[in-house]
């Protein structure tokens, strides 16, 4: 009986061996520094950790919305389409390159107040700063169209199947940025002075925008 109610369940929804290449892929891609990360450890480093979970919540969200587009078509459609593959990818590079010089110039304008204090308005924009990293970025559809099908099957439920993917690879990539900001956090506890606030400020931004020429070098 259990034989057949394991080959019913591998059928019907996902084999423990393809939830696991599942997750050990989604891993590995994730733990690998991209513009995202740069933003979250900008983020951890010159505002909050409360931020940056802020922008975490805005990454996920976006990334959950590439997967429901790419499924639709969208990729599809941006692979054949050149001009609107460029409009995407244009948009967000300079949705990067802004990003990364509003963290100078806030930088530049940083005094000796306690950068823990919760504004409010910066939550909403570092949630704001996460999705439209995670969303303006074509690469990230045209990945998501190539990397979902590896982990599909056709002779299973298809929509039991995408659900295992979005939940799986949501809580995988929000546990490894997790990880990226606390680490953030705990080299950020070492740099209190207003002057290293500043420095680290200028860095990330410097970061955030070397990732937007990247991005924009990219095809």
């Amino acid at each position: 009986m259990a034989p057949a109610v394991i080959a019913h369940l591998k059928a019907t929804y996902m084999s423990l061996e393809l939830w696991i290449a599942l997750v050990l892929a989604t891993s590995v891609i994730t733990l690998m520094p991209g513009p995202c990360v740069l933003l979250l450890i900008g983020q951890a480093l010159t505002r909050s950790v409360s931020a940056a979970f802020a922008s975490i919540s805005g990454i996920l969200l976006g990334d959950i919305m590439l997967v429901l587009l790419s499924l639709l078509g969208l990729g599809a459609l941006l692979g054949t389409s050149e001009m609107l593959f460029g409009i995407v990818k244009w948009a967000g590079v300079l949705y990067m390159a802004w990003l990364g010089w509003s963290q100078i110039r806030e930088a530049r304008r940083a005094r000796s107040s306690d950068p823990d204090m919760p504004v409010p308005g910066r939550m909403w924009e570092s949630f704001q700063a996460g999705f439209l990293s995670a969303a303006l970025n074509p690469k990230g559809i045209m990945f998501y169209l190539a990397f979902l099908p590896q982990f599909m099957t056709t002779s299973g439920n298809a929509t039991l199947q995408i659900l295992i993917i979005l939940v799986t690879s949501t809580a995988v990539v929000g546990i490894i940025l997790a990880g990226y900001v606390m680490l953030a956090a705990r080299v950020r506890s070492a740099f209190q002075t207003l002057r290293a606030r500043k420095r680290i400020g200028y860095v990330s931004g410097g970061c955030l925008m070397g990732g937007s020429a990247l991005m924009a070098m990219t095809r």
